[in-house]
């Protein structure tokens, strides 16, 4: 993997995660044996994250904005700020501006 950094703490969102520019600033890593990892993603606008799903589940918090939001076989949802998102584990799903 790929990763260009915009700032020392700003990390460009690889190609084969993101479509789109998607910048990443990692907030919080706990030593294991935690399992939290806590970005700030800022989506241009078009841009999104490719189909995954996440072993236990995401939760996303958008604080500023509008976007999208789809999980598998279902609709896409808009989101905006002040909204909280949670993705059940394993849910297949995508987010973006």
């Amino acid at each position: 993997m790929h990763i260009t950094r915009q700032r020392p703490d700003t990390w460009q969102g690889p190609a084969e995660y993101f479509a789109g520019t998607v910048w990443l600033d990692e907030i919080a890593a706990p030593a294991a044996p935690s399992r939290l990892r806590m970005f700030s993603v800022h989506f241009a606008p078009g841009a999104h994250t490719a189909w995954h799903r996440h072993p236990h589940g995401q939760v996303l918090h958008v604080l500023e904005g509008e976007g999208l939001v789809q999980r598998r076989g279902g609709a896409v949802e808009e989101i905006r700020a002040g909204d909280t998102v949670w993705i059940e584990p394993d849910e297949w799903h995508w987010h973006g501006a």
